[in-house]
């Protein structure tokens, strides 16, 4: 009789189990002379040793499964077990998010910034609300993390005080930012498992942060994601940029009409486009209202206030009341 450990490192345990451990008693049922024990992330196998080898090969094989889809299921261990070949990704597939859902570039410029990520060091991502710039950089974020292209996610935004003092508002320091950064944690929340993101933030894999807790770092062997970047200044900016350190990729985000900076302080954001603009290794997508994926209206509520504008400095213009 042999007994050997196997730890599950690139799931969350209880996708893998399954609830009420349907998972474990399925495998069970298919390796009936196998004893199997499961405790947090490890599995404990009893049994004579080649039927052992043979279930930790599969097992194995499980977690890859596991992990790359973000799901596993009755039908996925069978597929597994049987040797099947894997379902077909959907075209423009970025990575998997929680439960399996494919995660992919909807619009040509979504697609663009897919590409770009792959080319260039440092790409500006700029667009409306709900264009999907930011869910598109975090997910290659992810990506990239899963496999193995880098070994930290670091996400960051300005924390612009639109009405309220930070020194005012309940809580300690983390419970004052993370209003600022909660559709970071949203966006992760999609792709990751619960757990998982838990122990990635825990452990510093995945840093989420305000910007100015950047300043002095060198960020190396990163995706580094600056978020809502039209509300840093022309200094945080640079400062910002010069963060990039060796096999790191930088993703800026931003959108020019929804500046919340204090009157007469420029946007760094509008500057670094100017400045940079065509810099070799930087990539600039440009998305537009055609390319939102939120709820219809989001679209016409966009094209709503671009028309009000456009009419509010027509009249200025003509001095029309």
């Amino acid at each position: 009789m042999t007994e050997r450990l196997y730890i599950l490192e690139e799931v969350d345990p209880s996708i893998f189990i399954g609830h009420n451990k349907a998972n474990l008693v399925l495998l069970s049922n298919l390796f009936p002379k196998l004893r199997l024990v499961a405790h947090s992330n490890v599995l404990k196998v009893l049994g004579e040793q080649e039927e052992t080898e043979s279930f930790l090969a599969v097992v194995s094989k499980l977690e890859a499964f596991c992990a790359k889809y973000n799901r596993l299921n009755e039908e996925d261990i069978i597929r597994v077990v049987h040797g099947e070949q894997e379902p077909k990704a959907p075209q423009h597939l970025i990575l998997y998010g929680v439960n399996g859902k494919p995660i992919i570039a909807k619009s040509n410029n979504q697609k663009r910034l897919v590409d770009a990520f792959v080319k260039d060091d440092l790409l500006f991502a700029i667009g409306p609300a709900g264009s999907g710039k930011t869910f598109i950089a975090i997910s290659l974020a992810v990506k990239a993390l899963k496999t193995k292209q880098v070994r930290r996610i670091i996400l960051s935004r300005p924390a612009v005080e639109a009405g309220e003092k930070l020194g005012f508002l309940p809580g300690e320091m983390k419970d004052k930012l993370d209003p600022y950064l909660q559709p970071l944690y949203d966006a992760l929340g999609e792709m990751i498992p619960g757990a998982k993101l838990r122990e990635y933030i825990e452990n510093g894999t995945i840093q989420i942060a305000p910007l100015a807790y950047m300043r002095g770092r060198t960020l190396s062997d990163a995706v580094v994601i600056l978020d809502e970047a039209q509300n840093t200044t022309i200094h945080q900016m640079k400062m910002f940029l010069t963060r990039l350190g060796l096999g790191a990729k930088m993703i800026i985000t931003g959108d020019t009409t929804q500046i919340d900076l204090p009157r007469g302080v420029s946007s760094g954001l509008i500057r670094a486009l100017k400045i940079l603009d065509g810099t070799d290794g930087i990539s600039m997508i440009h998305l537009t209202k055609a390319d939102i994926v939120r709820h219809p209206l989001v679209e016409r509520i966009v094209e709503a206030y671009e028309g009000y504008k456009e009419e509010e400095t027509y009249r200025t213009t003509n001095k029309i009341k």
